[in-house]
């Protein structure tokens, strides 16, 4: 029986979020789950052993709400004041924040598409329009495109670099060129989940710029690099009355002391993690290689810790194929299939299975 009760109409219209699924069970093969662009490693075996010692025995206390200590800390990493950082429960609650203080019903809120799929939901849940501008050709942004999507209703514009789930980066002339055209009181989100995996040579780093735009707004997250997924903790930078702002539409207490605890603990071994990054890295450009020597040329350059493999109308039978293997990825019906860089032997499952995807004809 369906329980009828009064709701907001347009919550029938949103889709729910749908998790990176696991990998299958398959006998004889060993389950790799590269749905979630996680990170592959556990967290460094310095974090694991302060948490086993401090924050574990404070379970029954509210953490500090705030997160002065870690705020700070990442005041102090960027060079900005306390004032200009705002925690979150991943750097996807920090969008959520930035969008629920500037959109509501009629406004408009101006993103690439596709891209990451919180986006028309976090949208649509505070009764703002989403206005998503298609990827070029080669899956990138299209800043001029997005500039002629401006109106008098626009209240955001998202920059997701580099882009998931297409893996590619937004160039520093093509962020010039877009705060240029944004007007002063309209605000941009430089989404950049993925920073420390861009490599490219003419990338943008929006704290290299962010000094000269006040209406520029970060989010970043210690989930991906970090590998810290499952505590949910990220962290935006803003102008003061922003970020003031976006902490009256945080959720009270989402952060928990394990979690800024593990951050904090997490920049004091930057050293290590990078040598993780670097890692990772690595494996990206083998898989990016090996992809180009079997024949691939639509798939774009990643510079995240994921591939996208844009495979059209055959997604949906591709999908079932690395079901089959035991491999866990995440599906885009009708456009294409996102990949995380996993452990070694995880890619090296992944390559074997595109050569096949390649020779059978599956390049879109």
């Amino acid at each position: 029986m369906v329980t009828e009760f009064k709701h907001r109409a347009i919550i029938d219209t949103i889709p729910s979020y749908v998790q990176g699924k696991p990998a299958p069970r398959i006998s004889g093969l060993t389950p790799y789950k590269l749905s979630s662009n996680e990170n592959p490693y556990p967290p460094l075996p310095g974090v694991q052993k302060v948490l086993e010692e401090g924050p574990l025995q404070h379970f029954n206390r509210y953490p500090d709400m705030r997160g002065t200590a870690i705020c700070q800390r990442i005041a102090d990493l960027y060079k900005v004041k306390l004032e200009n950082v705002v925690l979150g429960a991943g750097s996807t609650e920090i969008i959520t924040q930035l969008i629920n203080i500037v959109a509501g019903p009629g406004d408009e809120i101006v993103y690439p598409w596709r891209s990451f799929e919180a986006y028309p939901i976090i949208v649509a849940n505070a009764g703002a329009v989403s206005v998503q501008v298609p990827l070029t050709a080669d899956c990138r942004h299209d800043i001029d495109a997005m500039i002629a999507a401006l109106t008098d209703r626009t209240r955001l514009v998202i920059v997701n670099n580099p882009n998931n789930p297409t893996a590619t980066s937004v160039s520093r002339q093509e962020v010039e060129k877009l705060m240029a055209a944004v007007p002063p009181d309209v605000l941009v989100l430089m989404d950049e989940a993925y920073f420390q995996f861009n490599q490219d040579p003419d990338r943008s780093i929006a704290r290299q710029v962010w000094d000269r735009y006040p209406n520029m707004v970060i989010a970043q997250t210690f989930s991906k690099a970090y590998g810290l997924a499952g505590l949910r903790i990220g962290y935006g930078i803003a102008r003061p009355e922003i970020a003031d702002a976006m902490m009256k539409a945080a959720l009270p207490f989402a952060v928990s002391d394990l979690a800024q605890t593990a951050a904090l603990t997490s920049l004091d071994l930057e050293d290590e993690l990078m040598d993780r990054v670097k890692l990772i890295v690595s494996e990206r450009d083998r898989l990016m290689n090996a992809l180009r020597e079997q024949g691939w040329t639509t798939i774009p350059q990643s510079q995240a810790n994921y591939f996208w493999l844009p495979l059209g109308p055959k997604t949906d039978q591709a999908y079932e194929r690395f079901r089959q293997q035991a491999l866990a990825v995440r599906a885009f019906s009708g456009d294409g299939i996102r990949v995380s860089v996993g452990l070694p032997e995880a890619n090296d499952r992944v390559l074997a299975l595109c050569q096949e995807l390649y020779n059978d004809g599956f390049e879109a």
